[in-house]
Protein backbone atom coordinates (compact mmCIF):
# COMPACT_ATOMS: atom_id res chain seq x y z
CA UNK A 1 0.00 0.00 0.00
CA UNK A 2 3.01 2.61 0.75
CA UNK A 3 4.22 2.31 -2.85
CA UNK A 4 0.54 2.90 -4.01
CA UNK A 5 0.26 5.76 -1.46
CA UNK A 6 3.32 6.89 -3.11
CA UNK A 7 1.76 7.10 -6.70
CA UNK A 8 -1.35 8.54 -6.24
CA UNK A 9 0.62 11.73 -3.75
CA UNK A 10 2.88 12.24 -6.57
CA UNK A 11 0.05 12.15 -9.26
CA UNK A 12 -2.19 14.79 -7.00
CA UNK A 13 0.48 16.54 -6.33
CA UNK A 14 1.80 16.53 -10.05
CA UNK A 15 -1.29 17.81 -11.51
CA UNK A 16 -1.80 21.06 -8.42
CA UNK A 17 1.90 21.32 -10.40
CA UNK A 18 0.54 21.45 -13.59
CA UNK A 19 -2.34 24.05 -12.26
CA UNK A 20 -0.03 26.43 -11.08
CA UNK A 21 2.58 26.72 -13.64
CA UNK A 22 1.01 28.99 -16.24
CA UNK A 23 1.43 27.51 -20.60
CA UNK A 24 1.03 24.04 -21.78
CA UNK A 25 3.09 21.45 -20.87
CA UNK A 26 2.33 18.40 -23.50
CA UNK A 27 2.74 15.66 -20.86
CA UNK A 28 0.56 13.16 -20.15
CA UNK A 29 -0.83 10.96 -17.30
CA UNK A 30 2.33 8.62 -16.42
CA UNK A 31 4.73 11.42 -16.74
CA UNK A 32 2.60 14.16 -14.56
CA UNK A 33 2.89 11.73 -11.88
CA UNK A 34 6.68 11.33 -12.56
CA UNK A 35 7.13 14.98 -12.07
CA UNK A 36 5.05 14.81 -9.02
CA UNK A 37 7.16 11.78 -7.11
CA UNK A 38 10.33 13.86 -8.34
CA UNK A 39 8.78 16.93 -6.82
CA UNK A 40 7.68 15.18 -3.47
CA UNK A 41 11.21 13.09 -3.09
CA UNK A 42 12.93 16.33 -3.96
CA UNK A 43 11.33 18.65 -1.34
CA UNK A 44 11.52 15.63 0.94
CA UNK A 45 14.72 15.27 1.17
CA UNK A 46 15.96 18.76 0.82
CA UNK A 47 13.58 20.19 3.35
CA UNK A 48 14.27 17.74 5.90
CA UNK A 49 17.44 18.18 5.75
CA UNK A 50 17.70 21.30 6.26
CA UNK A 51 15.71 21.34 9.11
CA UNK A 52 12.00 23.51 7.29
CA UNK A 53 9.80 20.34 8.60
CA UNK A 54 9.93 17.02 9.90
CA UNK A 55 8.30 13.88 8.30
CA UNK A 56 4.21 14.17 8.21
CA UNK A 57 3.90 18.16 8.69
CA UNK A 58 1.60 19.42 6.37
CA UNK A 59 4.68 21.93 4.82
CA UNK A 60 5.95 18.39 3.29
CA UNK A 61 2.87 18.21 0.51
CA UNK A 62 3.32 21.86 -0.14
CA UNK A 63 7.11 21.47 -0.72
CA UNK A 64 6.41 18.49 -2.40
CA UNK A 65 3.89 20.93 -4.66
CA UNK A 66 6.94 24.02 -4.85
CA UNK A 67 9.44 20.71 -5.95
CA UNK A 68 7.34 19.47 -8.70
CA UNK A 69 6.82 23.00 -9.76
CA UNK A 70 10.66 23.74 -10.00
CA UNK A 71 10.97 20.36 -12.17
CA UNK A 72 8.20 20.99 -14.48
CA UNK A 73 9.94 24.75 -14.97
CA UNK A 74 13.27 22.84 -15.52
CA UNK A 75 11.62 20.70 -17.86
CA UNK A 76 9.99 23.04 -20.04
CA UNK A 77 13.71 24.96 -20.19
CA UNK A 78 15.22 21.50 -21.43
CA UNK A 79 12.62 21.40 -24.29
CA UNK A 80 12.76 24.67 -24.95
CA UNK A 81 16.07 25.03 -25.89
CA UNK A 82 16.20 20.94 -27.51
Amino acid sequence: MHLLGVIIIGFVVGIIARLLKPGPDGMGFIMTTLVGIGGALLATYAGQTFGFYHAGETAGFIGAVVGAVVLLIGISMVRSRG
